[in-house]
């Protein structure tokens, strides 16, 4: 850990137009960290890159009560901060130029773990594309159960990569494009308080920052710098998903991704990577363990697959219905059982965790077992 103080270290980050990069290079012409909100205006300029406007918003300071009262924010409700000259500072990050100098993290995961897979997609995934990504992330966490899985709490196929990771019993971490005052987008609450329990949310926003189009862009190059690999399922031909594959190509991190029928809309982003030789194409789960050279501990004790006993009296009236029923929305289920919505919402993300259901499009659920 470096001795630099923590109002000093979440300030570097936070000057005003001074990028990751040229917060470094400030550092590096001027000794210290300490020593750049000591340099003078006149020193400041001649720092290659730093010219008049960069050299007053660093000299002028007007960020540092914001700094510390961020610092004050992190202690109290014991976030972690990551620094990139402490000696905890995650490795694949530190490979990467442009990484935060400073990022915060809330959980109980290791950052810095032996086997990271980042899966991103499109928003507006189909349920064959959930559906794919509950059975790999179920397959590979039958043989690497220390495997973190990284995402973006977005709709589509981040939650469902959080979902199926924690319903397998994988950590789980959520790259945000805001601080961690905000849960976003707000449905994602619930998974992203049971992240906390076997992951966790990270970001180099401070605590206050909004969501903002442009912040989910910048938070990409997190997803990619922190994991082996980069997976994608379903994609159109432009998005999120596609900029972070390249960004982690860029890192020359591996890049997977799906393939799809031709024409198929949410498929076109994943055949175009395919096409260009810009990703591997992955059918299924083994595809991942070869390309990325993954040998399970022991194939001779996998996991034991989850046994669903103390069913509580709601959980199994819900299992009837579906199974009864099939497929049916929380409304009707409401109505159908007499839960009050506000009851039946959480007792249906525990089930969901418990793997015993699936969530679908439209706010229906479907039984698995």
């Amino acid at each position: 850990m470096s001795t630099v103080p923590l109002h000093y270290r979440i300030a570097l980050g936070m000057i005003p137009g001074v990028g990751d990069i040229t917060a470094r290079r400030l550092v590096s012409y001027t000794g210290s960290v300490e020593a750049v909100f000591r340099e003078s205006f006149r020193n400041l300029t001649r720092i290659p890159g730093i010219g008049g406007s960069l050299a007053s918003a660093v000299a002028g300071q007007e960020y540092m009560a914001a700094a510390e009262r961020e610092a004050e924010f992190v202690t109290k409700n014991n976030i972690r901060v990551y620094f990139y000259l402490d000696d905890d500072y995650p490795v694949r990050l530190r490979q990467c130029e442009d990484s935060p100098v400073t990022f915060y993290f809330r959980g109980n995961a290791d950052v810095d773990g032996p086997m990271i897979l980042s899966i991103v997609g499109t928003r507006h995934a189909t349920q064959h594309g959930r559906d794919l990504c509950q059975k790999m992330v179920a397959e590979l966490a039958q043989h690497y159960p220390k495997l973190l899985i990284v995402s973006g709490l977005a709709y589509g196929i981040d939650i469902s990569a959080h979902r199926a990771a924690l319903a397998a019993g994988l950590p789980t971490v959520a790259v945000l494009g805001h601080g961690l005052k905000t849960v976003y987008p707000s449905v994602h609450a619930g998974v992203a308080k049971a992240m906390l329990e076997n992951g966790g949310h990270l970001t180099d926003f401070i605590s206050t920052t909004l969501p903002e189009r442009n912040n989910f862009i910048r938070r990409n190059r997190i997803i990619a710098g922190i994991s082996d690999a980069t997976f994608i399922i379903e994609s159109g031909i432009k998005g999120g998903a596609l900029i972070t594959a390249d960004i982690a190509a860029s890192y020359n991190r591996d890049v997977m991704a799906v393939p799809g029928r031709p024409g198929d809309e949410w498929s076109a982003g994943c055949n175009a990577l395919i096409r260009c030789n810009k990703a591997s194409l992955v059918e299924k789960s083994s595809h991942i363990e070869y390309l990325m050279g993954w040998k399970p501990a022991s194939l001779a004790a996998p996991v034991q697959p989850m046994l669903f006993t103390g069913v509580t009296d709601n959980e199994r009236k819900i299992c009837e219905a579906l199974k009864n029923e099939g497929d049916l929305t929380m409304d009707v289920l409401a109505r159908m059982l007499e839960i009050p919505v506000y009851k039946l919402s959480t007792t249906l993300l525990q089930m969901e965790l418990a793997g015993m259901i699936t969530p679908c499009p439209g706010n229906v659920y479907r039984i698995r077992i």
